[in-house]
């Protein structure tokens, strides 16, 4: 057991990586659900990749309209939220593939803390910029 996660083998971690790439062998496990429950599924995956846009399209914004900024704190700012999108991306995909297991075998859906970091992470950038502009209008 490793990968990060205790009671999660790598093997379990690795399966879920290549069944992201290759979504049709899902099909291979438990029993087609109804197709309502998959379309919940990926209608939560969009959403997610939605989030993913939008802060990518932050991060670019924070870049290019805060010129006045700093330069390092401008592009740590820019950076950190660009990086949190590229990882709401990757999580979306992730978490789309366990769920979508979870749903073919009957079991209960994968829970999972990343709304939670992800929020943290939104509120931490949030608030490093409410002192950003603080401190320009002062």
């Amino acid at each position: 057991m490793s990968a990060g996660r205790p009671g999660r083998p790598v093997g379990d971690w690795a399966q879920t990586v290549r069944l992201s790439f290759t979504p049709r062998r899902i099909r291979d496990e438990g029993e087609t659900p109804d197709y309502r429950f998959s379309l919940a599924n990926e209608r939560t995956f969009l959403a997610w990749i939605r989030t993913a846009l939008a802060l990518i399209g932050g991060g670019f914004a924070i870049d290019q309209f805060l010129p006045d900024l700093d330069g390092t704190v401008r592009a740590a700012l820019a950076l950190a939220t660009i990086a949190t999108g590229a990882l709401c991306a990757v999580r979306a995909v992730h978490h789309w593939v366990r769920c979508e297991q979870a749903i073919r075998r009957g079991e209960d859906l994968p829970a999972t803390a990343f709304p939670a970091l992800l929020a943290g992470l939104v509120t931490v950038v949030s608030v490093a910029m409410v002192a950003v502009v603080a401190q320009g209008s002062a």
